[in-house]
């Protein structure tokens, strides 16, 4: 699940950095995401190889701080295990580039994990982080703005390592995922 504000003048912010590794992952894989009238996202479906289950691409399609709205309405209709949800994030606390992916934890004041927290009744989801930096003055500024044209590169290699990432976690859990992306010698910074 990337997390991000719907509509064009957003897209290229720094709070739409989730949207951007879903898209990676899509362009990847060859998939393309559609709305449903049943759920507040939009998604794409990629099969699974050989024994392996498919793996759904979600993006909601609220604002952000009620992303918790469509991730519930897909956990309960797939029926999804809470273990199997990965929310890829931006964190304005994390230097630009810098990836961190755990298991649980609190919101951390982002207002998109915040409602999925309020909405599940659990903090015990993985979430891959996308350091997208801090700079002076109001935060909501900072994530609603775009990036600069020397941070451009930098946030584009996270978001493909964000990617590889993700697809570690799917193919050999959360624990591998975390020694490898956490480790200080990945960080982008």
């Amino acid at each position: 699940m990337g997390l991000g504000n719907p509509g064009p003048e957003y897209s290229d912010t720094r709070h739409n950095v989730g949207f951007w590794v879903t898209g990676e992952l899509a362009d990847r894989h060859k998939v393309k995401f559609r709305q449903s009238a049943r759920w507040q996202a939009r998604t794409a479906r990629i099969a699974g190889e050989g024994e392996s289950e498919d793996v759904l691409l979600a993006e909601p399609t609220t604002f952000m701080n009620l992303s918790g709205r469509a991730v519930r309405q897909l956990v309960t209709f797939y029926k999804l295990d809470i273990a199997d949800l990965l929310v890829l994030v931006d964190d304005a606390d994390l230097p630009l580039g810098k990836l961190r992916i755990r298991m649980g934890g609190s919101a951390g004041g982002h207002n998109g994990l915040k409602s999925i927290i309020q909405e599940l009744g659990t903090q015990q989801f993985s979430r891959l982080r996308i350091g997208v930096g801090r700079q002076a003055g109001e935060l909501k500024n900072h994530v609603l703005g775009r990036f600069g044209a020397g941070e451009r590169e930098s946030i584009e290699t996270a978001v493909k390592r964000a990617g590889d990432a993700a697809e570690m976690f799917v193919k050999d859990g959360i624990l591998k995922a975390m020694n490898v992306f956490n480790a200080p010698e990945q960080d982008g910074v």
